[in-house]
């Protein structure tokens, strides 16, 4: 399966949220449909037809745009369908721009999956971060979402002004509850010309560092994925023009944010066994790791395991690889247990 993207930077969107300047993230300067198509025509040059394949809008809040504009874009997404490109669209909006009428309409062009920017659930935080609707909008569009027979995303932030760890915990629980199909999480960055890059600059907001953006990602991702919801995306794509210096003003940027989450989540869960069992006087533990999670198991240049040493040095810790489908860790010289068994 491959996404191909179609980027419609912060069309339809009725107000600039403070974090936002879609511009500078997507790399696109335009929503026009000539600048849909020259997009498409790059992709289509190494994209293999396939009925797996997948065109996504992103950027914009693609339910708010004008509705001749709307079909104008899908009649491209149409074409692609007709000629066996792609197999199904997506496209991402606002909870607030979500009704029966613009529903039918995605329905008509082969719209399987709608990703609302539901960023939290916390209406003190939407509120500072000028987001326009409350949390109800996100039940009621959810809802409509569904009963339409759609399949559903939510795209979530940690780090928004006002929002402590307790509101983000709250946020994941109610998502989980919602059960949408895939999630994304995404650390807040102040980018350049937004309303957020000023409140930095005058002091007034302050982004979470790095350490704590990888401890909230990682208590969201263990949530969702725990209510069967599978996040597709951790920390924004580090493409070239997000990445060109002085765009990101600050913020915990890490290209690699994703495995910092995941093998965060995993950390948590094992320490907690590794201080139980030496506490109980283990001298020696073995983890029976499957090679495709051993990564994240050891943390990104080992961080994990570095972590490890640290806080129980007199402890020895060996990795041995296994065709298992989740982790194991057992004392050296005796027999696993189920106890100790990790999916991820």
């Amino acid at each position: 399966m491959a996404i191909l993207p179609i980027f419609i930077p912060h069309a339809g969107c009725p107000h600039q949220c403070v974090f936002c300047n879609q511009k500078t993230i997507s790399g696109q300067k335009s929503a026009a449909v000539p600048e849909a198509k020259s997009q498409i025509e790059r992709w289509l040059k190494w994209l293999k037809p396939s009925k797996d394949n997948e065109a996504a809008f992103y950027g914009g809040s693609f339910t708010g745009l004008d509705l001749v504009l709307q079909k104008e874009l899908l009649a491209l997404t149409d074409e692609l369908l007709e000629k066996g490109v792609i197999g199904s669209v997506r496209v991402s909006t606002r909870p607030d721009y979500i009704d029966a009428e613009r529903l039918e309409l995605l329905q008509a062009h082969h719209v399987e999956l709608v990703e609302l920017g539901v960023q939290s659930m916390d209406d003190e935080v939407l509120q500072k971060a000028e987001r326009g609707h409350t949390a109800e909008a996100v039940y009621k569009a959810h809802k409509l979402l569904r009963e339409h027979g759609f399949k559903t995303g939510v795209q979530l932030m940690v780090g928004l002004p006002g929002q402590g760890f307790a509101s983000v915990q709250q946020t994941a629980a109610e998502v989980a509850q919602l059960k949408p199909d895939i999630a994304r999480i995404y650390p807040v960055l102040v980018i350049k010309d937004t309303p957020l890059a000023a409140s930095y600059a005058r002091g007034e907001y302050v982004p979470l560092n790095l350490e704590d953006a990888v401890e909230q990602g990682a208590y969201v991702y263990k949530v969702l994925t725990k209510a069967g919801i599978k996040v597709i995306r951790i920390g924004l794509q580090p493409d070239e023009e997000l990445c060109t210096p002085g765009n990101i003003v600050a913020g915990a940027f890490h290209p690699s944010m994703g495995e910092l989450v995941k093998g965060r989540v995993l950390r948590n869960h094992f320490t907690l066994i590794l201080q139980e069992l030496v506490t109980s006087g283990a001298q020696g533990v073995i983890f029976h790791c499957p090679r495709r999670y051993e990564s994240k198991l050891r943390g990104l240049k080992s961080c994990n395991l570095a972590y490890w040493q640290q806080l129980f040095p007199n402890l020895q810790i060996t990795i041995i690889p296994s065709s298992g489908e989740g982790i194991n860790l057992c004392l050296m010289g005796s027999a696993c247990t189920p106890a100790r068994l990790s999916h991820h």
